[in-house]
């Protein structure tokens, strides 16, 4: 939740944090989507020349091979070493921080550095193996834990995550903080007013998913719930990296209720946030989930499951459904579309929870734990 957190960022001298850059040059999704949007929020509280950041510098270091296009005006991007990937991270990127203190926003991190603060934003590949690959899980098997031992502080980004951190990992709850994370960047980028009726959507009420491969987040539930309605009052809208093709097994996906849009823009993804009836959220596993947050920051009813993370981020402000139960979520859609006053009620809480979340607040918290390891 948004705090009071840059008020005790005062440095006594001047202090360098290296940020661990690797993720830049990649699309602004999942925990990148976080990455970029503290850096950028860093960046702009840096802008104000508040007296009590005076004393902060922030480096990014990056690899070679990422470009070094970017926008920030107070931070500097330089690009160290020979390697790529994890052997970058765990060999170049160690040797660069030269003992100063290194901030690292997207789970992975070099595992020989003590001061430094890492973001873990969940344990899944322990919770859920299958959505991974096994090189993948295993090297997160061993170096989870390790960040855990060797790390100043671990930053994640829900009390489910810390949790979760805790009893998968073994990393002890006293040395993690809970960041919250933001849904205003949807606001950025101005709506793309002819996407509803380009994408066929301008004639009936529709439901908005956004969908992806991955088995948590357990799509196929919502193409199991349309085929459960005989005649729904609403269309889906599909957008994102699931097509058809994925789900090429199930007759419904060629069903005229179902609108696959494959990805979209940003612009194009806000104008289907405040078109849409409503938003489900089936996902079995979160950290913190951003999609739900980004729907109610646009005004549209949020529809979600009851899991992980899902109901600490969405608070009062949602539609709540088991996520193993197509025949709850149909009800639960079914009762939304019907109820115009219940629509309306969603959208207020919806507006005043988003409210509760910023990407200046997570910028501060971060922040706030690195001051403390710098002490």
């Amino acid at each position: 939740m948004q705090s009071d957190a840059v008020g005790s960022l005062t440095a006594a001298s001047s202090s360098t944090i290296v940020v661990n850059g690797r993720f830049l040059g990649r699309r602004a999704t999942g925990v990148d989507r976080f990455a970029y949007e503290v850096l950028n929020a860093i960046d702009s509280l840096l802008d104000r020349s508040d007296p009590r950041l005076a004393e902060l510098e922030f480096k990014v270091l990056i690899p070679r091979t990422v470009p070094e296009r970017h926008q920030f005006r107070n931070i500097s991007v330089s690009a160290v070493g020979k390697r790529d990937g994890q052997l970058w991270e765990q060999l170049d990127l160690r040797g660069a921080v030269k003992g100063r203190l290194l901030l690292s926003l997207c789970n992975t991190a070099p595992a020989g550095v003590r001061s430094q603060v890492v973001v873990i934003h969940d344990a899944a590949t322990a919770a859920i193996p299958r959505a991974f690959s096994r090189g993948f899980r295993w090297w997160y098997r061993i170096l989870m834990p390790l960040l855990g031992l060797m790390s100043r502080r671990i930053i994640t980004v829900s009390e489910f995550s810390k949790g979760e951190l805790t009893r998968r990992f073994g990393i002890p709850a006293k040395k993690i903080d809970v960041v919250i994370e933001g849904g205003e960047h949807i606001l950025r980028v101005p709506a793309d007013v002819g996407a509803i009726a380009r994408f066929g959507l301008a004639d009936r009420p529709f439901v908005l998913a956004v969908s992806s491969m991955a088995a948590h987040k357990n799509f196929r539930l919502v193409l199991d719930t349309i085929a459960k309605l005989d005649d729904p009052p609403f269309d889906i809208a599909i957008a994102g990296g699931a097509n058809a093709r994925v789900f090429g097994s199930a007759g419904l996906v060629h069903s005229d209720r179902v609108k696959w849009l494959g990805y979209v823009s940003d612009g194009e993804l806000r104008a289907l946030y405040e078109g849409a009836m409503c938003f489900v959220f089936p996902s079995l596993y979160e950290g913190f989930g951003i999609p739900p947050l980004e729907a109610m920051t646009c005004g549209c009813p949020v529809v979600a499951a009851r899991a992980a993370s899902i109901p600490e981020v969405c608070g009062d402000a949602a539609v709540f459904f088991d996520p193993h139960n197509a025949d709850e979520l149909a009800a639960q859609l079914v009762r939304v579309a019907g109820d115009a006053d219940l629509r309306a009620e969603l959208v207020a809480k919806g507006r005043v929870q988003a409210a509760k979340f910023s990407w200046e607040a997570a910028a501060c918290q971060v922040l706030a734990a690195c001051r403390e390891v710098a002490k």
